[in-house]
C-alpha cells in the first residue's frame, strides 16, 4: 500500500493551485532543511540514548562488584 501515480497528481495540482510555480521550489528546499535537522535531532538523541544506557550498564557492574566484595 502506498501512494500512486494517480494519486500524486492532485496532490501536486492542489499545490501548485495553493503556492504557485514560484514557490514550489522554496517548499521544497524549507521541506528538505526541516527533513535534515528532524533527522540531525533523531541522531542526537540516539547517541545521548545509547551513552545513557552505556553507563547505566556500567554502574550496575560496578554495583554488583562491589555488592559481591562486600560478602
Amino acid at each position: 500500500m502506498g501512494i500512486h501515480f494517480w494519486e500524486i497528481v492532485p496532490i501536486i495540482a492542489v499545490v501548485l493551485i495553493f503556492f504557485g510555480a514560484k514557490r514550489i521550489p522554496e517548499l521544497a528546499r524549507s521541506l528538505g532543511k526541516a527533513s535534515y535537522e528532524f533527522k540531525k535531532a533523531k541522531e542526537g538523541l540516539q547517541k545521548e540514548s545509547s551513552e545513557l544506557m552505556q553507563a547505566a550498564e556500567e554502574s550496575a557492574a560496578e554495583e554488583d562488584k562491589t555488592n559481591k566484595a562486600e560478602k
